[in-house]
């Protein structure tokens, strides 16, 4: 089974760390995901820009509308995300741990939609 694991950072938090810590933590991140990988479990792992790159597009009304970011008015931000392959929910939890974030911010877990499923039901095959 298929997980989506998002880290939120907190800018505020990372930016108090002692210096070098950040590059600790980075070095301790890779290593874990390079042995999840090997076992793979982790499918694919990957660090987002800054928030104020980002574009948030929405339509309503037929109208399109595209802010620029930053778009949120949270702390915590999406950084990055790991697609990682997982027993069950419990095991996606132990997985997602591990990894340092949860100190400067916060994981997400998600169970990931088989996409083929939901083609067959709706016949788009």
């Amino acid at each position: 089974m298929k997980f989506l694991v998002m880290i939120y950072t907190d800018e505020s938090l990372l930016n108090a760390l002692p210096p070098g810590e950040f590059d600790r933590m980075m070095r301790g991140c890779f290593a874990h995901t390079d042995e999840l990988s090997a076992k793979g479990c982790v499918l694919d792992s990957q660090q987002l820009e800054a928030p104020s790159t980002a574009k948030s597009i929405r339509v309503r009304n037929d109208r399109v509308t595209i802010v620029d970011g930053p778009f949120a008015e949270a702390k915590e931000c999406l950084g990055g995300f790991n697609l990682i392959e997982a027993e069950n929910m419990d095991e996606a939890v132990r997985i997602a741990a591990e990894f340092p974030w949860t100190r400067t911010g916060c994981i997400e877990i998600r169970p990931v939609r088989d996409l083929m499923d939901v083609r067959r039901r709706v016949g788009a095959l």
